[in-house]
């Protein structure tokens, strides 16, 4: 049953950092403000979830019966980066937008428009 646990904690811990280096080419190559935020806050979430999971199962691997505190630590990391990741996200795109920031939409010139109530006005540098 150790090996087992062994494996699939090797197995998520890969496809953990595979997503995470993924992110991290995606902050790189993409274009503008919006894509970028939009990579790395869904590579972020899914990456490092899969990585702690990776690590509870390496945890439970190590003390066969016993949960520990290790695990719980982890979980309750696991619970609060699933919850707080995409509303740091969205506060960010949210505060960007609201300021004026406009996202890149190729040939087509977005209009200024309103927004949940806000005025979203052009940056005149």
């Amino acid at each position: 049953m150790s090996d087992v646990l062994l494996i699939v904690s090797g197995v998520l811990i890969l496809c953990g950092g595979f997503f995470l280096i993924t992110g991290g080419i995606g902050l790189h190559r993409l274009p503008d403000f919006y894509s970028r935020t939009h990579a790395g806050g869904l590579t972020d979430t899914l990456g490092a979830g899969l990585t702690l999971l990776g690590l509870i199962f390496q945890a439970l691997a190590d003390r066969p019966g016993d949960w520990g505190l290790v695990v719980v630590k982890l979980i309750l990391i696991l619970v609060f980066l699933f919850f707080t990741s995409p509303g740091s996200g969205y506060a960010l795109v949210r505060a960007a937008f609201t300021q004026g920031h406009k996202p890149r939409l190729g040939t087509q010139i977005p209009e200024d428009r309103l927004w949940d109530g806000e005025l979203v006005r052009e940056n005149k540098i």
